[in-house]
C-alpha cells in the first residue's frame, strides 16, 4: 500500500478524531429548552422570556457617548487598558466594594464568563488539581475545570473538600441562580480555609450591586480579607448593573502577584477588550445614577413576579439579591418549565445548575415591564 493509500486520522475537531475538546464538556443546557420555548411562543399573546437573564432596557446615554466618542480607535487597544480604566475599576472597588486596592492589581477582562472559563487553565492548573465550586452554580465554573483537564468537585460545605488538591476555590455571592449572599463571616471563614490550605480564592461578583434583602459583601472588604488581598480574587461584570452585556465589559481585581501573571498570559493571547468598550466602561465605573435607576425597574420587575408566582402557588427561597427568583411548586423542574410553558411563560430549570437544583426553576426580572405584567396577568388568572 502506498503513502497515500494508508488510512489518514481524522482532522482535530472532526468525528473520530483522538481527542475533542468537546467530549469532555456537559451539554449546553440552553439547547434542552428549544421545546419549551417553541411551546411558549405558541402563546396567543406571545412569549414572556424569564429564562437566560439578558438585559433589555437602554444602554445608558453616558455611556453610549462614551463608546461613540472612542470609535475612530484605529490602533491596537492594550490588554490592560489606559491607567484612567484602571483607575475607574479601582475607584468603583473603593466607593461602591469598600476594597482598597491599587490600579495594578485590576485587570479588564473580555465579559465576565470568558475569564471564568479559562481562569484554570491560564494559571497552569491540569489534571490531579481539583477546581471547587458551590452545589448549585452557574455552569461555566465546570466547564473551566474541564477545559484544562482539571477535576471539577461540587461542594455545599468547605469541610467536605480535599485541601491538599483544591487549588482554585470558586465563591459566588450574591449567587447564580439562587440569589443567596454570604454573609461577612461566612466569607471571613472562606478566606481562611482557602489561605490555609493555599487554594486561589476567586469570588464571582458580578451582581453585587443588586442587593434587595441583604447587603451584599465584596470579599476584598478589609474587614473580610484583613487587610490584604494575598490570594484573593474578585470578578464584576458591567453587563447586569449597566445594561452592558453586548458590551463585554468586566473586569478582575485582587492579588497583583496573580493578576500581573493574568496580564503577561493574556498579553500573550490577545485578550484585549476593545478601545471603545474600555473608554464606555471608564464612564459606567464614574456613574452611580444609572445603577440606582436600573435598580428600580428590577425592584419593581421582581415585586410584581414574585407576588404573581407566590399566588400561582409557588414557594420562593433565598432569591434576596441578584436578578432572580428561585422558585418551586414541589414538583420535578421539567414539569414546571412545561407547566409555565403552556402559558407562554419560558424560566431556567433549576438542574442546569445541578442536581440539587431539580425540583427549582430560575426566573429572571429582565424582562420589560410590559411582558412582566403580561406574566403577572397569566399566573393570576
Amino acid at each position: 500500500m502506498s503513502t497515500t493509500d494508508a488510512p489518514r486520522a481524522p482532522f482535530p475537531g472532526h468525528p473520530g478524531a483522538a481527542r475533542r475538546v468537546s467530549d469532555l464538556l456537559p451539554v449546553f443546557p440552553w439547547d434542552k429548552l428549544e421545546p419549551y420555548r417553541a411551546t411558549a411562543l405558541a402563546h396567543p399573546d406571545g412569549l414572556c422570556d424569564f429564562s437566560v437573564g439578558t438585559p433589555v432596557d437602554p444602554v445608558p446615554e453616558l455611556v453610549q457617548r462614551a463608546l461613540a466618542e472612542a470609535s475612530d480607535s484605529h490602533g491596537y487597544p492594550t490588554v490592560w487598558g489606559p491607567l484612567a480604566l484602571r483607575e475607574a475599576i479601582a475607584g468603583w472597588l473603593n466607593r461602591r466594594a469598600g476594597a482598597g486596592i491599587d490600579p495594578s492589581a485590576v485587570l479588564p477582562t473580555v465579559g465576565s464568563k470568558e475569564l471564568v472559563a479559562w481562569l484554570p487553565g491560564q494559571l497552569g492548573l491540569g489534571p490531579g488539581d481539583q477546581v471547587a465550586y458551590p452545589r448549585l452554580a452557574y455552569p461555566t465554573y465546570e466547564v473551566g475545570a474541564r477545559l484544562c483537564g482539571a477535576e471539577p468537585v461540587a461542594y455545599e460545605k468547605l469541610e467536605e473538600l480535599d485541601g491538599s488538591r483544591v487549588r482554585l476555590l470558586w465563591l459566588n455571592s450574591p449567587g447564580n441562580p439562587t440569589g443567596r449572599v454570604l454573609t461577612a463571616q461566612e466569607l471571613r471563614e472562606a478566606v481562611a480555609w482557602a489561605r490555609e490550605h493555599r487554594a486561589l480564592l476567586v469570588s464571582d461578583e458580578c451582581y453585587l450591586e443588586l442587593g434587595w434583602e441583604a447587603e451584599p459583601v465584596s470579599v476584598l472588604r478589609a474587614d473580610v480579607c484583613g487587610g490584604s488581598h494575598e490570594g484573593l480574587l474578585a470578578v464584576h461584570s458591567l453587563s447586569k448593573r449597566s445594561n452592558l452585556a453586548g458590551y463585554r465589559a468586566a473586569f478582575v481585581a485582587g492579588d497583583p502577584v496573580v493578576v500581573r501573571e493574568l496580564l503577561e498570559i493574556r498579553k500573550h493571547g490577545g485578550m484585549m477588550a476593545p478601545a471603545p468598550v474600555q473608554a464606555a466602561t471608564i464612564a459606567a465605573l464614574g456613574d452611580d445614577a444609572h445603577v440606582a435607576e436600573q435598580r428600580e425597574r428590577y425592584a419593581a420587575r421582581r415585586a410584581a413576579l414574585r407576588g404573581a408566582l407566590t399566588a400561582a402557588g409557588f414557594r420562593i427561597e433565598h432569591s434576596e439579591a441578584s436578578l432572580y427568583l428561585w422558585a418551586t411548586r414541589d414538583e420535578p423542574c421539567w414539569e414546571t418549565v412545561a407547566w409555565l410553558a403552556e402559558r407562554g411563560v419560558l424560566v431556567a430549570p433549576g438542574d442546569f445548575y445541578g442536581p440539587a437544583g431539580d425540583r427549582f426553576v430560575r426566573v429572571a426580572f429582565t424582562a420589560t415591564d410590559e411582558r412582566v405584567a403580561a406574566a403577572v396577568a397569566r399566573l393570576t388568572a
